[in-house]
């Protein structure tokens, strides 16, 4: 991985510490949505001991945030936000490339990224939901996008809208590389609506890879 994607260089404790506070949870609380014990969570946060991605699963789900939210980088938020496609933040993944194209960086509720996949490439074998509005747009190849229990077969300059809190998943079922651009707008301001779309990265491969270590 490259600077410019610098995910796995965070501070796990503090980004812990931070999402509890951010959602006004206790450390008691948390122990008790999670089956972990306060203690347990005081030494992560105190960077006293490293968490293993089970347990990372553990308190996302208790928190009800994607695993990626552990390892978010921030940047300093702009009221204009112009990206050289060589400056992208890019994150390949199992068949696919994620880039994203300056959402991460402007202050308003809106995310934009482009979404390159091989054939095969998805979203994973389950779905997601977040809060805002999502706008698709097919630049080349097939891309499948399923809502709800509907599924949607985008070919080149086909478009799609809907309510992002609708269960939804990607993949490309066709035999050519396909690329498409997501918007996603009107989100909550605590939420990054990418993260939801980044959950079978390189990020995880590499969590994963990791824990097996340890």
């Amino acid at each position: 991985m490259t600077n410019e994607n610098n995910l796995l260089s965070v501070d796990v404790g503090s980004r812990l510490k931070e999402l509890r506070e951010a959602r006004h949870i206790s450390m008691r609380e948390l122990a008790r949505r999670s089956d972990l014990s306060a203690n347990a969570l005081s030494m992560i946060e105190r960077n006293l001991t490293s968490p293993s991605v089970s347990t990372l699963n553990k308190l996302a789900t208790a928190m009800e945030i994607p695993i990626t939210a552990f390892f978010r980088h921030n940047p300093e938020k702009h009221n204009v936000v112009f990206c050289k496609s060589s400056e992208r933040n890019r994150v390949p993944f199992v068949k696919g490339l994620w880039e994203g194209l300056g959402g991460e960086a402007f202050m308003g509720r809106i995310e934009a990224f482009m979404l390159t996949l091989e054939p095969g490439g998805s979203s994973g074998p389950h779905g997601m939901l977040h809060t805002g509005h999502e706008f698709v747009y097919c630049l080349s190849g097939n891309l499948e996008y399923e809502v709800v229990s509907e599924k949607y077969q985008l070919e080149s300059g086909d478009s799609l809208i809907f309510a992002s809190q609708l269960m939804h998943r990607w993949q490309n079922n066709g035999k050519k590389v396909c690329k498409a651009i997501i918007v996603i707008s009107g989100h909550e301001d605590n939420e990054n609506p990418a993260e939801y779309h980044l959950a079978s990265t390189k990020i995880l491969d590499d969590l994963k890879k990791l824990d097996e270590e340890t």
